[in-house]
């Protein structure tokens, strides 16, 4: 057939006789001119522009939209080309119907759409590159189509050519688009005054892409990009080169930022205060405020929302359509079709969309359009949500600032409670944002699905329904279970943590002790108890996943057997299939409904709890701090303060303090004393404006003297601090050390200088005053080190030496100290009173108030403020006191003696060096780093040592398939078989439904023609079947979903088991090189993980990827050749998924990772707030609160925008499947049953494919804890067995006590040098030796070695005949007993702490406390044995710790005492008890003491001094102190 272009069966069609522009030709003709102008002119613009584009400067201004109009223009171009394309379908569908070819019929639209396609290319290029002139070619090309097409139109209307012909209503559509287009241009015109001005305008681009930090351009990009999320395409590849960090992802846009969302959700709410101003009762409404603030992207999200909804509608339509016109087409392929006559050559809409191959386009434009709007409503209510928790976290945090400490002391807003605002009610309103278009959207929905249904299937419809919306309500009540469970789990998991925590704290004692079974079980116990609770929770969500499986299995199968009995007619398969569809897309909608509902529910919760926290009170306005109160000159010269009549109350109404009238002089030292509990440190409180005022006033002076001029004292504009106001900032601020030492989660520098300028000098004086500089040095980076929650543990004497530093670092006038030498020790406090106080404040003339119990300081104090009872007893000088006061003098001087008696007792008590220990000893383990990663992680180490990309690369976008494999065989080959085959069995039994379907309904149509009997058995025939297989089907569904959740627990439990198991066993020298926090979140974090996170992961994973299988393997069943088309559909997916999964994993950890700092900020202002507040630095924690907040913002924003890229994605990638799918099983389908099928489970794939790479990479995530648990199930355990049985060791070995020590050679790892070297020594049974030795001599080595702790690599030890290396571990420790230096006390009862395998009588029991001198301290508790102690024994002094721990190791009646250095943390009096105690109690038994002074063990029976590893003296103390030039002598010397 020759192609002609008017056609060549038509004589009339060259015929201008009537004049040109009748001829329909010719104007088609006509129609092309402005097509073909727009490429000449467009192309070589574009080529040149391209060429020229790498010399553009490169900012970010290629995203920047320079003219108005921008997003009209590309929504019209967009409805331009859909125009175009039905243009093209129709001049195709009407040159089919013709004897020979009409190119004038689609050959100009085809044109069109590569011109419409080519003006938006060229429009976009030269807005990026800012050349307004060269859109006149744009212009020029939209002012002839419109003319040329109008000429068609007019055409048309003369020709008599109705409405309903849809040829003339494209015409019609494109003459308004066209005009449109060109009033956009004019407008371009209008603004931007380009041509035909004289002056055109100058643009700036926004402030944000000037800025080269901000990264995020969705809010810049044009709508294309805005809605595939082009723009991300850098980032998520770069991430393949390297990790994204912070600086990849940058800062904030403006309009996005925590301090801008604030601003104008305040306005808001202070609207609402307004409106209720009047009403007493009525509290202002939050939700008004929130929408009046983000009302308006709330609504677009709607609308996009209500669209998507609409088109998703479009898919059944489009099947029932398709499958209905391939039924006809194969059932009238007898019936040649009248070919048209090519004068008429019209087509109606009808018709048109009769064609089966326009119906699978509009059905492929559909999809993607649904999935266009669905994102971007996503988008927006995310960072709509976004936006709104920045907001509610700065009104949160200005509250917190601002809240009165009565209320924090009083309990009515407890720090919980607002840790709880920031954490969880802020998420909850966040996560109500995201789901709350569904609330509305939800409704319409459903009600269009029942009205579709029951158009296709009549009556039968609604029972179908029915089902759904009568099982609805059961996952609703499924859900709230489900939250229950969830907080059950999370008590008894805080629980566990709490024992697991002391467990490891206490290891050492614990081995020592043979005690780490029983511990051990007792954690077993309550993970019993929270497995019981993860049973409960896994129950409901396999519940919840088989309600979901199964409600549209026998919605459907409820549906057909009732439309099978009650219609006369048979089931169509375009009925069937069409209504499969509309259940599958109603199901949902249901579902999300109760999770709506149930956040919803929260939401309102969480509304109404930071509505009471916004009410609550807060503090008074303290301008009296600015001194502006009129207070005469001359006393404002001496003072500083004033308190007049003052009656103080923490918020009761009571007064706490009454009747203040004090002064304080400035420049001087002004002493508060008195007993405790009689209003010190309120004292100071109530001067810093902490307290509620009942009555009376407190004065601050302007500062009179000093350079200073008359200045107010504390008056700071807070806004905008000019730079005077910053320089002399200092003086509105007073320096305050608070009782309970507060720490930032900051460098212990951070901590020091708190804000103010660094000076090296300043800060070297005020740590040698404060004796910081040697705790300093412990440090593993110095003063660089972190400190506070998160960062290293410090003891509180050197927490509480840092917050005086800090007070002291402080450039102001006033200094406040509340009882800074509460947690030193003596010698410390003289350092600090001394060159601190004296010295370095003093020297400066501050202002100093200090409240104290340590009298022997008053002497030194200029002005001294007796107070009791919330009164003030006296105030004055020394002098005055003694002068008027008698009585109390004489009581502060016999308190004094006391004080200094206890000073010579405590000159020994160097409780410093203890605290240095036990930071030492926490610090030790990092210089080491832990040799427990597992052969990959070493693998992985050695890969990077040839750090070449490649290699990087292909670990970070490998699977962890070895890990997964490991996490599945934990919970047994048997579960895992079994889950393997149910799933693939119900997945099978799905099909199987939907197979038989299509040919029920197949054969229903082509049995029409037989009797009605026949008919009749196979309907029953079918219906059975039908009936059997979705029966088996919803309970595969129940089977699958429990054996899924069934294995993740079993594979939880066994993880879980064997860690503890393992790391309890564990050899000693593991916990002193792996960080406490490190083994205590493999039990916090990771097994939470593999408890709750990973079994419902893996269920949505093999769920999702079986329904896409399936789903490919029935559409390939109908129509081979969609093979061939999957091939680059399935590339593009891999490298989608491969790209997505690493970008994903970096973008979670850093939301994860920025998310903690946020929260500990809130925590700490809560905390500190007394501190932060008398300091005057409100300004600067807001300012650190926002940047937290933005950036943690800013994390979650790309982790979202990186969610949509691959959702737009792989929903296009479904679309192209179901347009690929329709297009074969139309040209190759057997049957309408299989089209029918074909395009259902096309049309699911959609929905899954993005689940498939999501479910992947959380996995990949949450396979992280399985690989760092399985890290530390690989390490060595000790060997608990021994050569000779339990059963052989005599039951009272060592009788005697009788040590050998032969040749002894000890290392702590078997690659480590020795620390013990062929020692010899015979210990009679029952002498008492002591060992001594600097530090480092191996001393302790030798006492660990008694209980094999150490590796004993040569020589052995032999007590009572017996060499202790044949022994079974447990038998050898149980057997012998120690006294640790640090005391360890468990949380329990007395009892349990002293015996904890409950082998003792009470008798025993006593005697021991008696011994220890603690028998009437314990009777005087409630429930005596059985008195609680607290974690850590934190209720006892240390004195009475150690004491417990002796009388602990008296209960075990062993022939063996070790004390190792056990005096070192007590007082002289307790340590002449223990002396005591050991010479009488322990009389017939052998005990070897390690000496920290040397004058411990003069009363010995032999000394060994120890050095390096070596003895090098051993005899008794008489004959050692003989020797003039002996060590021990010297040590002696020394030690006087």
């Amino acid at each position: 057939m020759r192609l002609a272009f008017c056609g060549n069966d038509n004589a009339s069609a060259y015929n201008i006789s009537a004049g040109v522009l009748r001829n329909v030709c010719f104007v088609d003709a006509l129609n092309l001119v402005p097509h073909v102008f727009l490429l000449f002119i467009t192309f070589p613009i574009l080529f040149i522009g391209w060429g020229s584009q790498s010399s553009k400067v490169q900012i970010h201004h290629n995203t920047w939209l320079h003219f108005p109009g921008h997003n009209l223009r590309w929504i019209l171009t967009f409805t331009l080309l859909f125009v175009h394309v039905c243009e093209i379908a129709e001049g195709i569908v009407s040159d089919t119907q013709m004897k020979s070819r009409h190119l004038h019929l689609f050959l100009p639209a085809i044109m069109g759409f590569v011109a419409a396609t080519v003006s938006i290319v060229y429009y976009h290029n030269i807005e990026t590159s800012n050349f307004p002139k060269l859109l006149l070619a744009l212009f020029l090309y939209w002012i002839m189509a419109f003319v040329t097409k109008t000429i068609k139109l007019v055409r048309y209307c003369q020709d008599g050519v109705p409405f309903s012909q849809l040829r003339f209503c494209i015409t019609g559509i494109m003459v308004i688009l066209y005009g449109l287009l060109m009033a956009v241009e004019i407008n371009v015109i209008r603004v931007r005054r380009y041509v035909f001005f004289m002056n055109p305008q100058k643009v700036k681009p926004p402030e944000d892409l000037q800025d080269l930090g901000v990264r995020f351009l969705q809010p810049f990009v044009n709508l294309l990009s805005k809605a595939t999320y082009w723009w991300m395409n850098t980032l998520i590849i770069s991430a393949h080169k390297k990790p994204v960090d912070l600086k990849a992802i940058g800062k904030l846009p403006i309009a996005m930022r925590a301090l801008t969302n604030y601003v104008c959700l305040k306005e808001a709410y202070e609207e609402q205060k307004k409106k209720v101003a009047d009403q007493p009762n009525r509290s202002p409404s939050i939700w008004l405020a929130m929408y009046s603030a983000f009302g308006r992207p709330i609504l677009l999200s709607s609308t996009f929302r209500y669209l998507a909804d609409l088109l998703g509608f479009a898919g059944p339509l489009c099947i029932s359509g398709i499958v209905q016109g391939f039924q006809n087409t194969t059932n009238n392929t007898n019936t040649t079709e009248k070919l048209k006559d090519p004068s008429n050559s019209y087509l109606s809409s009808e018709e048109f969309l009769r064609n089966v191959y326009v119906l699978a386009v509009l059905l492929f434009l559909a999809l993607i359009l649904q999935r266009t709007f669905l994102q971007a409503s996503y988008y927006v209510t995310t960072e709509t949500g976004i936006n709104l928790r920045g907001a509610l976290l700065a009104m949160i945090y200005n509250k917190i600032l601002r809240l009165s400490t009565s209320n924090l002391s009083m309990g009515e807003m407890t720090l919980g409670q607002i840790n709880n605002l920031v954490a969880i009610e802020t998420n909850q309103l966040m996560w109500f944002l995201f789901l709350c278009p569904n609330l509305w959207a939800m409704p319409v929905q459903i009600i269009m699905g029942v009205i579709l249904l029951y158009n296709l299937l009549g009556v039968s419809a609604l029972v179908g329904a029915a089902v759904i919306v009568l099982l609805a309500p059961i996952q609703y009540f499924i859900a709230t279970k489900l939250a229950e469970a969830q907080k059950s789990t999370l008590d008894y998991s805080t629980e566990r943590l709490k024992k697991t925590n002391e467990i490891l704290k206490g290891i050492k004692l614990l081995k020592l002790y043979a005690w780490e079974h029983i511990f051990c079980t007792s954690v077993e116990e309550t993970r019993m108890k929270e497995l019981t609770s993860l049973k409960t929770f896994a129950l409901h969500t396999s519940l919840s996943i088989f309600m979901n499986a199964a409600i549209p299995i026998a919605a459907v199968l409820a549906t057909f057997v009732t439309y099978a009995y009650t219609n006369d007619k048979p089931l169509q398969p375009a009925q069937a299939f069409a209504s499969l569809s509309l259940f599958h897309i109603l199901v949902t909608p249901l579902f999300l409904l109760s999770t709506v509902v149930r956040f919803a529910v929260k939401a309102i919760v969480s509304v109404q709890k930071l509505n009471e926290f916004l009410l609550s009170d807060e503090i008074g306005d303290d301008s009296w701090r600015g001194g502006d109160s009129s207070v005469a000159y001359e006393s404002c010269k001496k003072h500083t303060g004033l308190v007049t009549n003052g009656y103080f109350s923490w918020g009761s109404g009571l007064a706490t303090l009454s009747n203040i009238n004090i002064r304080i002089p400035t420049g001087q030292m002004t002493m508060i004393v008195g007993q405790v509990g009689c209003g010190k440190s309120s004292l100071l409180l109530a001067i810093l404006g902490e307290m509620q005022t009942l009555e009376g006033k407190v004065h601050w002076s302007k500062m009179c003297d000093r350079e200073m001029n008359t200045e107010g004292y504390f008056s700071v504009n807070e806004t905008e601090p000019s730079f005077e106001a910053s320089r002399s900032r200092n003086r509105y601020s007073v320096a305050y050390a608070a009782q309970k030492p507060w720490l930032l989660n900051a460098t212990v520098e951070e901590n020091i200088i708190f804000g103010s300028p660094f000076n090296k000098q300043r800060y070297k004086a005020v740590t040698d005053a404060c004796s910081l500089q040697p705790d300093i040095d412990l440090l593993p980076f110095g003063d660089q080190t972190e400190i506070g929650e998160r960062g290293i543990n410090l003891s509180g004497g050197q927490r509480q030496r840092i917050c005086v530093a800090r007070a002291l670092y402080q450039n102001t006038n006033i200094v406040f100290l509340d009882d800074p030498f509460s947690a030193l020790d003596i010698h410390l406090s003289d350092h600090l009173m001394q060159e601190g106080i004296l010295k370095f404040l003093q020297e400066d003339k501050r202002t100093l108030v200090l409240v104290t119990h340590k009298l022997q300081y008053l002497p030194h104090a200029d002005w001294i403020i007796a107070m009791k009872d919330g009164m003030v007893l006296r105030e004055g000088t020394l002098k005055d006191i003694q002068n008027k006061d008698v009585e109390l003098y004489e009581h502060w001087k016999t308190l004094m003696n006391r004080q200094d008696q206890e000073l010579e007792k405590d000159m020994d008590a160097d409780q410093t060096t203890l605290e240095r220990k036990t930071l030492r000893r926490a610090m030790y383990p990092r210089e080491s780093k832990s040799q427990l990663e597992d052969e990959d992680e070493e693998e992985e180490e050695e890969e990077d040592e040839d750090d070449n990309m490649s290699t990087v690369l292909r670990l970070r976008t490998k699977m962890p398939w070895r890990t997964c494999w490991r996490y599945l065989t934990s919970g047994g080959f048997f579960l895992l078989f079994l889950m393997i085959f149910s799933k693939l069995l119900k997945h099978s039994v799905i099909v199987a439904i939907d197979y038989w379907l299509a040919t029920w309904t197949s054969m229903d149509n082509e049995n029409e023609l037989r009797n009605a009997a026949d008919a009749k058995n196979t309907k029953t025939y079918h219906v059975a079947v039908f009936s059997i297989l979705s029966g088996a089907g919803i309970v595969l569904c129940l089977i699958t979903s429990l054996t899924v959740e069934w294995m993740g627990l079993t594979a939880a439990k066994n993880l879980h088991h064997n860690l503890l198991n393992k790391i309890i066993l564990g050899p000693i020298r593991f916990f002193d090189m792996t960080p406490l926090g490190l083994i205590l979140n493999r039990f916090s974090a990771d097994t939470n993980i593999i408890d709750q996170h990973i079994p419902p992961t893996l269920e949505s994973l093999t769920r999702s990827t079986l329904l896409c299988l399936s789903a490919i393997g029935m559409i390939s069943y109908a129509t081979p050749w969609f093979l061939v088309a999957l091939v680059p559909l399935g590339i593009a997916f891999y490298f989608i998924q491969k790209y997505f999964r690493v970008a994903s994993k970096d973008l979670q950890e850093l939301d994860d990772s920025t998310q903690l700092p946020l929260l500990c900020h809130f925590s700490e202002t809560a905390e500190g707030l007394t501190t932060i507040r008398a300091f005057r630095h409100e300004a600067r924690f807001k300012q650190r609160m926002l940047e937290l907040t933005d950036t943690n913002n800013i994390a979650y924003l790309f982790l979202s925008a990186a969610n949509r890229w691959l959702e737009v994605r792989t929903d296009y990638l479904g679309a192209c499947i179901v347009l690929t799918a329709a297009v074969t099983s139309i040209t190759e389908g057997p049957n309408s049953g299989l089209v029918g099928l074909g395009l259902l489970y096309a049309l699911t794939i959609t929905n899954y494919l993005n689940w498939v790479v999501r479910n992947l990479a959380d996995l990949e995530v949450q396979m992280g804890a399985v690989k760092k648990v399985h890290s530390f199930l690989n390490m060595e355990s000790e060997n608990y067995d021994g050569y000779l049985d339990s059963s052989q060791v005599p039951k009272d070995w060592p009788q005697e006590g009788e040590i050998k020590i032969e040749n002894l050679c000890v290392r702590y790892e078997n690659n480590l040098k020795p620390v013990l070297k062929h020692v010899k020594a015979y210990i009679k049974p029952g002498q008492k030796v002591g060992i001594c030795g600097r530090t480092g001599s191996g001393k302790s080595s030798l006492s660990l070695a008694f209980f094999r702790m150490v590796d004993i690599f040569d020589g052995r030890i032999v007590i009572d005949g017996i060499d202790i290396s044949k022994l079974p571990l447990h038998t050898l420790r149980s057997r012998l007993s120690i006294i640790l230096q640090d005391p360890i006390l468990f949380s329990g009862s007395i009892r349990f702490n002293l015996d904890p395998e409950c082998k003792c009588t009470d008798d025993r029991l006593w005697e021991a406390l008696e011994i220890a001198q603690l028998k009437n301290m314990v009777k005087s508790l409630p429930g005596g044995l059985d008195a609680m102690v607290t974690e850590g024994g934190e209720n006892f002094s240390v004195g009475q710790r150690q004491l417990f721990c002796l009388a602990r190791a008296f209960v075990r009646k062993s022939s063996i005492l070790i004390m190792d250095e056990a005096t070192a943390s007590i007082d002289m009096a307790t340590e002449n008890i223990l002396q005591k105690v050991v010479m009488t109690a322990f009389a017939d038994r052998t005990v070897v003491t390690i000496a920290h002074r040397v004058h411990t063990i003069l009363t010995a029976d032999l000394v060994i001094v120890m050095k390096r590893g070596n003895i090098l003296e051993y005899d008794t103390p008489e004959n050692l102190l003989s020797q003039e030039d002996g060590i021990f002598a010297s040590f002696v010397r020394a030690d006087m």
